[in-house]
């Protein structure tokens, strides 16, 4: 198990660059799957997750051509379907939440898909049911396997349909939609998520050659196409990293400039963290954060009532930041109550803040209310271990404002979302080190 030692109580300075967009990148780079011509993708994450899903693409088949840091071509033109029914590929697809998003492309181009149960984060069940109810629309047969947690779908003709999704799910409208772009006749989805990520997925389909119409909006119009051709593929910069690095300005009162932020792309974030009182600054396509000498202080609603920050699907707040939110309310001047609806275990993780000395209830698995320091009392370093992704980067955080030095454990879960972090925190004068 690998560590960070964090010796905290640094400010930081200087410029940072976001990574590429790791949700984007999971569904771009099964899209590869749907044609034998070449694509070319750049600003690809060089994150555990993401090199997972390249190995296993290559595992599957695909040729895969690293051109420079953050850029490969893929082509698929000659696939190992026989992988996806060995022992190699159960162990494979178990260990990546992502792999779900093979099902749709191997569908729609072959008639067939399956994948073992993912595994991922600790946060709580996420669910296939979107996935495979969308997949059994368009004319698919669906079998589970219980013994090994093995699921297929088949079908020698896939047929348009109209369908009303049960949840606004991300990485189910985006497996539908690469089932549907290859389908007979036309597919209707409403209810779909209309993120950002999934707007980049509709849009480089089209150049492709699909036929898809309302990209933006929760409803989808796919006239099915006879077959895809190649295209180039920029991701766009990951907005959690965007937001994370907005509460660690603000945590340890630096003055931070994060570039190329794709500002028209970010939706709610820069509002509400300018709620919880942090100065954001447009500059150009930079977002520029100035150090907060005096702290920062939480704005309440209009009738003096508590401040709630709740997730919600696009355009609403990420929950991928929700647990950055809390982390900055603990010194803040005010509270604020952080309502995460979408996953029931994302909040397990305060028990760790209140050891460093936060003020947090946690109300039930779904709410926690933070009452902020502001600054008046340093948090305190500790020993934790990361459970995931989001809050292992939100106790680094913490760790990098607190007195003193902190130990962060099964650090793997943070490298799997995030590039070289200590790499580049270390750039902007972060004392971080990892064992």
């Amino acid at each position: 198990m690998k560590t960070f030692k964090i010796e905290g109580g640094h400010k930081l300075k200087g410029e940072i660059q976001p990574q590429g967009a790791k949700n984007e990148a999971l569904q771009i780079l099964c899209a590869v799957l749907l044609t034998s011509e070449k694509i070319t993708i750049h600003n690809i994450p060089d994150i555990i997750d993401i090199n997972k899903l390249i190995v296993l693409l290559r595992k599957l088949g695909v040729k895969v051509e690293k051109l420079a840091h953050g850029s490969y071509s893929f082509q698929a033109d000659d696939l190992n379907l026989s992988y996806l029914e060995s022992t190699e590929f159960k162990k494979d697809g178990r260990g990546l939440r992502g792999s779900i998003m093979i099902v749709g492309p191997l569908l729609a181009r072959f008639g067939k898909g399956y994948i073992p149960k993912p595994g991922g984060d600790k946060i709580g069940r996420r669910r296939l049911d979107t996935h495979f109810e969308g997949f059994i629309k368009l004319g698919a047969k669906f079998r589970y396997n219980r013994e090994d947690y093995f699921y297929g779908v088949e079908a020698t003709l896939l047929k348009g349909t109209d369908m009303l999704l049960d949840e606004a799910s991300v990485t189910g409208t985006a497996n539908i939609v690469m089932a549907a772009v290859l389908a007979e006749g036309t597919t209707t989805i409403y209810n779909a998520a209309c993120e950002p990520y999934l707007q980049q997925l509709c849009k480089m389909l089209n150049r492709m050659g699909a036929k898809i119409t309302g990209v933006g909006s929760n409803l989808l119009t796919i006239e099915g196409v006879d077959s895809l051709g190649g295209t180039t593929h920029t991701m766009l910069p990951d907005m959690i990293e965007i937001g994370s690095w907005i509460g660690l300005a603000a945590m340890t009162k630096s003055e931070l400039t994060i570039k190329n932020v794709s500002w028209d792309d970010l939706g709610q974030i820069p509002d509400v963290f300018r709620k919880l009182g942090i100065t954001i600054e447009r500059r150009g396509d930079d977002l520029f954060i100035p150090e907060h000498k005096d702290g920062y202080e939480i704005q309440n609603y209009i009738d003096g009532s508590i401040l709630t920050v709740a997730d919600a699907p696009w355009p609403g707040f990420t929950p991928d930041l929700l647990s950055i939110v809390l982390v900055l309310a603990t010194q803040a001047r005010g509270s604020v109550l952080i309502h995460q609806k979408m996953f029931e275990s994302r909040l397990f993780f305060v028990d760790k803040l209140i050891d460093m000395g936060a003020k947090i209830i946690l109300c039930d698995p779904h709410r926690a209310n933070v009452i902020g320091h502001d600054f008046k009392s340093d948090l305190k370093a500790t020993t934790m271990t990361s459970p995931d992704i989001r809050a292992g980067i939100s106790l680094l955080i913490a760790a990098l404002s607190a007195k003193g030095t902190s130990t962060i454990h099964n650090i793997e879960q943070i490298d799997r979302g995030y590039e070289r972090i200590d790499e580049r925190l270390r750039a902007i004068g972060a004392h971080i080190t990892r064992v």
